[in-house]
């Protein structure tokens, strides 16, 4: 049986992608089609604020994209000088589609954050055609899995649309809770959610989806 996954291949130099090879163990077939693009902004802002690590209490990371930020400043951007920001905040770098869950709680603990965004997420460039060509080559998959909110936003009508009248064939899946509410709130049954966002929950959860009528993994 077929997978869809909706999410970029893992880098190809640190080996095969951990997703492709465990549900290849349960032998299912899964291809990857990246959703997502990214760009980055406020890099400036940001140069200037690391800058002054003395004037923040920490740095908070929720995403491997915020730690490219830093990663982009430090290495391309030279040390200037600039008015200090009068904080003592934990610095948290973060995409334009943050949720509000962390700040919210560290709020509600007196713990300050200064947010700052850092990249803004668009969909893939290639993505409907990459998507039209896996549904006219390969059929339509007895499973596609969603990575984040934003897979859904920018991928379900078109897989929809593609799957026809084969759609409720088609089993759901999602990555964690919030991409599986995001399922949910676009009026999609998901089958299964991965108990913890590994390759080896995912594709247990998965399998275990396929071959009975619905999953027993939580939300």
């Amino acid at each position: 049986m077929k997978v869809l996954l909706l999410k970029d291949p893992k880098d190809k130099e640190s080996g095969p992608d951990p997703y492709v090879k465990e549900l290849g163990s349960y032998s299912l077939e899964a291809t990857l089609i990246p959703v997502l693009s990214f760009e980055f902004t406020s890099l400036d802002s940001l140069f200037e604020k690391l800058s002054h690590p003395e004037c923040y209490g920490g740095l908070v990371f929720t995403s491997p994209r915020a730690l490219e930020a830093i990663k982009i400043c430090l290495k391309e951007k030279s040390k200037k000088e600039g008015e200090k920001p009068n904080s003592s905040a934990l610095l948290f770098p973060c995409g334009a589609l943050k949720r509000e869950v962390l700040p919210t709680v560290l709020r509600g603990k007196g713990i300050p954050l200064e947010s700052l965004t850092v990249y803004q997420t668009t969909q893939h460039p290639d993505l409907q055609e990459a998507l039209s060509s896996y549904f006219s080559q390969q059929g339509v998959p007895a499973s596609v899995v969603f990575f984040s909110p934003s897979g859904v936003r920018f991928c379900l009508q078109h897989i929809q649309k593609l799957s026809g009248d084969l759609i409720n064939q088609v089993k759901f899946a999602a990555i964690g809770p919030s991409t599986a509410e995001a399922l949910r709130s676009a009026g999609v049954a998901v089958s299964c959610t991965a108990g913890s966002p590994t390759a080896q929950e995912l594709a247990a959860a998965i399998h275990t989806a396929l071959h009975t009528h619905s999953c027993s993994v939580p939300p």
